[in-house]
């Protein structure tokens, strides 16, 4: 008896034919047409919808820092007036950095949009 007839699990080197191990695995599903470009009302919706969740941001932003005016933190110990207060800036910063966040992305989704409605160039070749 030999030592390959004694391996239980052949070795995946010698039952493959050579140059397969290589081959994309796009070609095994039929050839990839490329991708659809975005149109204009892609982006419209996608600058509403963000614009929609800034205008939800600077809602809650507007009541959190509401009810922090109306309820600040006070505790007799230092530490835990020491991390009320770091909690309070936290969630304040966050929801106003979401509030801009998504004014930015909504503006710049705007801009893209009537970007994407102006004539384009023909591109000469250099």
């Amino acid at each position: 008896m030999s030592a390959a007839s004694l391996d239980p699990i052949p070795s995946m080197a010698s039952t493959e034919p050579t140059g397969t191990a290589a081959a994309p695995a796009a070609t095994a599903l039929g050839p990839t047409s490329p991708a659809p470009r975005k149109g204009p009302l892609s982006f419209l919706s996608g600058a509403i919808t963000s614009a929609l969740l800034a205008w939800f941001c600077l809602w809650l932003s507007r009541r959190v820092v509401a009810y922090y005016a109306l309820h600040p933190p006070h505790y007799e110990a230092r530490v835990a007036q020491s991390i009320a207060t770091a909690l309070k800036t936290l969630m304040v910063g966050m929801s106003f950095l979401a509030t801009f966040s998504f004014a930015f992305v909504s503006l710049g989704l705007l801009l893209v949009f009537v970007r994407s409605l102006l004539p384009t160039r023909a591109q000469t070749p250099v």
